[in-house]
């Protein structure tokens, strides 16, 4: 079983007896997501450190998403809750890239890819080198901007 997975169980029991109501339902719905990703397919299978981490990335964007809807539409109470639950996520995450860090990252990426003479069209080729170093600490669609905008 995965270090990180036990850990959330872990928190999930102390966040119970400690009464904390969000970070035990926030916890309680990342277990039956990564349940549910460990399920799916056509054979269940255990979850790795990196997999829980994409299923936690997956959950915070969520999280994220939703308190931005929330706010759209004025209901400020229902985002502070969507918000909470993402700084209970944002516990177990990697600690996230600065955008110096992403600019870094893409610019050491085309120099290995070669991909400055070929411009937009490497744009593949870039992210596929970049994305294994990125994963669970960047957004994908802040770096696919940078990308497009070195490359560009």
């Amino acid at each position: 079983m995965s270090e990180l997975k036990d850990r959330l169980r872990t928190d999930l029991t102390a966040a119970i007896k400690a009464r904390d109501e969000v970070r035990s339902s926030t916890l309680r719905m990342v277990l039956t997501a990564i349940t549910n990703a460990e399920v799916s397919g056509k054979q269940s299978r255990e979850l790795s450190d990196e997999d829980v981490v994409t299923v936690l990335s997956s959950e915070s964007k969520k999280r994220r998403e939703a308190a931005e809807a929330f706010d759209a539409a004025g209901r400020t109470e229902m985002a502070a809750k969507e918000r909470a639950e993402a700084e209970v996520i944002a516990d177990y995450l990697p600690t996230p890239l600065t955008e110096q860090e992403i600019a870094d990252l893409v610019t050491s990426a085309i120099a290995q890819t070669g991909a400055a003479a070929e411009g937009m069209r490497a744009m593949g080729k870039v992210m596929g080198a970049i994305s294994s170093q990125v994963k669970g600490r960047a957004d994908g669609g802040v770096v696919a901007a940078e990308v497009r905008r070195q490359l560009g």
